[in-house]
């Protein structure tokens, strides 16, 4: 019996999840075209649009015990699959995430509750998960390999710390792209707004938080794919330092795209809860006395709230008009909101010239795709075209590129990186758009989209840089990085500006 809760109705309003359960992987090897078919269905949920309990109050309430684990997964599951191509999960099994949630129960009866107790978080489907196939966003994956015999690290890592796990999400293939279009699953459309696509490669992660399936999810970010879709869809964004997966071992039992870039991250709602969930997973421990409390986040819009202690001075600098010249107006403004907004608690703001920044999408290219198409090639016998032919293309030209090349634009990465750790010596953080557009219709040829897009966020790839997006709900959002290593100062900062009003 479901323990009584306190939340209202609007909090969880949604339609109930029918599942289609996925236990004989042999039968569906034998039927190599409908095993891609693992979406789970439900009605669209017009319900989305309501309001959505926020994550600090469902953590205090899971906490408290005022709701149990099944409770809340089981009314966050209602709204899972709810944009129109019900395609925001690739495999999502609601028996199996009920009994997850009661396990999660029992298993901290009598015991400290850690830190994501009972909170619904989603997978980027290219982390194994038992008894799942990781498809990595492609019907090629998910025909030629076998269900996972275990846990990824990430996977373990979440439960470990108290999550269920709703199901894996959405991709773009391969997690090589930027726009969440993907023709083995369908193209991600935003759960609040049918005409516009998520961005990605993470999509199926913003658009569970969006739709309010999730409170949080897991994504990767190489070029972007962590704040692309996070900035597109008005949430917040965590993609950490590149060193710190490694150092933390998650990425045992996931797929890489490109080793010298990838990374993890988190897509959320509200930048107060960056340092609970960063914490979580890659157990960082985030300065005391900086991010918000309790209190503080029902009031965040009062800029007193944010302010910073004189002795805290902060030195911000923002990117030249050069370097965003092709940007749309409304992206520029939003830019220019948060410059005021973080100027007027108290931040320094300088500019700074960023048009060296025009080198990173040329050093980063080569490189990305030489390392794709080795991760690949074992798999597909370098025949590259099982894959959509954009991704084959690019596969085909990373393979045919002579190693003194790639060795070339290795020596200028270095140089690049050099340039940048001294930018982020000069300064505590240093803020730009997430990309030049606000909207990637859906439909529409996205063609040179990529290019454009990973133009702003490649930089900070390069650099191995923490990133936290800066949300907007008109779908501008902007990055904010710190030098490696300095992800706990960042979220702590970021943190200092959630609230209800998070996405201003």
């Amino acid at each position: 019996m479901l323990a009584h809760v306190s939340l209202s109705a609007s909090e969880f309003r949604g339609v109930p999840v029918r599942t289609i359960t996925i236990r004989d992987n042999v039968a569906l090897r034998r039927k190599p075209r409908l095993r891609h078919r693992v979406v789970r269905r439900c009605g669209y949920n017009a319900g989305v649009n309501s309001a959505l309990i926020t994550l600090s109050r469902l953590h205090a309430a899971l906490q408290s015990g005022e709701i149990t684990p099944i409770a809340a997964v089981e009314r966050h599951l209602a709204r899972a699959n709810s944009n129109v191509g019900r395609n925001v999960y690739i495999a999502i099994d609601r028996d199996r995430v009920l009994r997850d949630a009661d396990e999660v129960a029992r298993l901290f009866v009598g015991r400290a509750k850690p830190a994501l107790y009972g909170l619904p978080i989603s997978m980027k489907d290219c982390f194994d998960l038992q008894g799942f196939v990781t498809t990595a966003g492609t019907r090629f994956y998910a025909e030629h390999n076998a269900a996972a015999r275990e846990d990824s690290a990430v996977a373990a890592r979440l439960k470990e710390q108290g999550a269920v796990i709703v199901g894996k999400t959405h991709l773009h293939p391969l997690a090589y792209g930027i726009t969440g279009e993907n023709p083995d699953y369908g193209d991600e459309t935003q759960p609040r707004d049918a005409k516009l696509l998520t961005g990605g490669s993470s999509s199926g992660a913003a658009a569970s938080v969006q739709e309010g399936s999730a409170v949080a999810g897991i994504g990767t970010d190489t070029g972007g794919s962590v704040r692309v879709p996070a900035a597109l869809c008005g949430l917040a964004g965590f993609r950490a330092s590149i060193e710190l997966a490694h150092a933390r071992g998650l990425w045992r039992g996931g797929v890489h795209l490109s080793q010298s870039f990838d990374t993890l991250g988190w897509l959320f709602r509200d930048l107060s809860d960056g340092p609970l969930l960063a914490s979580a997973l890659f157990g960082l421990v985030i300065p005391s006395g900086i991010s918000a409390t309790a209190a503080d986040r029902g009031t965040a819009s009062s800029r007193a709230v944010v302010s910073i202690r004189p002795a805290e001075k902060v030195r911000i600098g923002v990117v030249s008009a050069d370097f965003v010249a092709d940007a749309e107006a409304v992206v520029m403004q939003r830019l220019a909101d948060w410059t005021e907004r973080l100027r007027d608690a108290g931040a320094e703001i300088f500019t700074f010239d960023a048009s060296w920044w025009r080198e990173a999408w040329g050093i980063y290219a080569p490189i990305q795709a030489s390392e794709a198409a080795a991760i690949h090639a074992a798999a597909t016998r370098g025949d590259y075209s099982v894959f959509e032919p954009r991704i084959a293309e690019r596969l085909a030209w990373g393979a045919s590129l002579p190693v003194s090349e790639v060795e070339r634009f290795r020596s200028l990465h270095a140089v690049f990186r050099g340039r940048t750790d001294a930018l982020l010596r000069e300064f505590d953080f240093v803020m730009s758009p997430c990309s030049p557009v606000a909207r990637l219709e859906a439909g529409a040829d996205h063609t040179n989209a990529r290019k454009a897009i990973l133009s702003y966020t490649t930089p900070m790839s390069l650099a191995g840089a923490p990133v936290v997006t800066l949300p907007a709900t008109n779908g501008a959002g902007v990055q904010l990085a710190a030098a490696r290593g300095a992800d706990a100062r960042l979220l702590a900062f970021a943190a200092r500006f959630g609230g209800q009003d998070s996405a201003g």
